[in-house]
């Protein structure tokens, strides 16, 4: 019998993920990854010792197109909205992966890069303590958020034009804002959502 070729971590997780990309988070399996990689599923287990493992992989797998150093140009509401965007561009070609980052941000090397740009140019606005530590959540919670929004439920989508044909004598602000909505692109949602955001974020 040949022996099982060798595989690598890479290997594993862009198996991974083009389980995910192709059948959503549902379809990740160690029986689907090998068959993506015409090997065996207790080969796998060589290699990663369970699916936390490999969901792992795939985050980092997922976001190694991410630029994460920090920008030096603009004030610091500038500088933010570069570093959200960029993870928004990256992980917006995997949008499946979107639920794992939270779960895995703190095994991804690139999170963790990413993560601490984030909070340099946070401190050099003057955010500290607790007041930054809220400030980064928020940050994460609108990236995750309106990316999953982005993919999942885009305003351009039958559900907003659904709610557009509600009846205006029952839902008045609903059927309004929803017309308004589907005249809005991506990205001018995702900007326009990260600016209000950003505005918030008072450094007095």
């Amino acid at each position: 019998m040949p022996r099982p070729r060798s595989l690598n971590p890479i290997q594993i997780a862009s198996a991974a993920l083009a389980v995910i990309d192709e059948g959503g988070l549902s379809a990740l399996t160690m029986r689907g990854v090998a068959k993506e990689l015409n090997a065996t599923a207790m080969c796998l287990y060589r290699y990663v010792a369970d699916r936390d493992e490999l969901e792992a992989l795939v985050v980092e797998q997922a976001l190694a197109g991410v630029d994460t150093t920090a920008p030096v140009e603009g004030d610091w509401r500038d500088r933010v909205a570069v570093l959200v965007r960029r993870m928004r561009v990256v992980i917006g070609c995997h949008p499946a992966v979107v639920p794992l980052l939270p779960v895995h941000r703190h095994r991804s090397p690139t999170v963790l890069r990413w993560t601490e740009s984030l909070l340099a140019v946070l401190t050099e606005a003057g955010l500290d303590g607790t007041r930054r530590a809220v400030a980064l959540r928020a940050l994460l919670a609108y990236t995750v958020g309106a990316i999953q929004q982005e993919h999942l439920a885009p305003l351009s989508g039958g559900g907003t034009t659904a709610m557009a044909a509600l009846s205006p004598a029952e839902f008045p602000h609903l059927a309004a804002t929803a017309a308004d909505a589907g005249r809005v692109d991506p990205d001018a949602e995702f900007d326009g959502g990260l600016e209000i955001l950003l505005r918030g974020l008072t450094t007095d």
